[in-house]
């Protein structure tokens, strides 16, 4: 998969949380904040031409590695994707649900990930 395909996969991603918490669904919108920041480290990954990994901790890893240590993304962007993980881990698999003001917390700063991600490696994509 190319680069600017998973862009647009994390823009999806990160409209549809934002849907998915306007309905009050909070792991809904964990979920799909997760995978909107999940797609754009990938599609930064690919970019910036590494590998993007065959696991889900490859990429956190391969993220942090690449363009957070020395790299152009903030230590910030690191954390919040691992935090982001842990979110989805909770609203996928855990029978507690997730809380929507957590939801909130989550899907406010995934949106704010694809943008940067997509303004620091996509500058031009739509």
């Amino acid at each position: 998969m190319k680069a600017e395909d998973l862009m647009a996969k994390a823009v999806q991603a990160a409209e549809s949380a934002r849907a998915l918490l306007d309905r009050g669904d909070a792991d809904g919108s964990c979920n799909r904040a997760c995978y909107a920041m999940f797609d754009a480290a990938r599609a930064a990954l690919l970019a910036a031409g590494h590998d993007v990994g065959k696991t889900r901790r490859g990429v956190l890893n391969a993220f942090n590695d690449h363009l957070v240590k020395g790299g152009p993304m903030p230590k910030e962007a690191g954390r919040l994707l691992k935090h982001a993980e842990a979110f989805r881990h909770v609203a996928d698999y855990s029978d507690n649900a997730v809380e929507l003001t957590d939801a909130r917390a989550m899907v406010e700063p995934a949106e704010t990930f694809v943008t940067a991600v997509r303004t620091a490696f996509m500058p031009g994509a739509p």
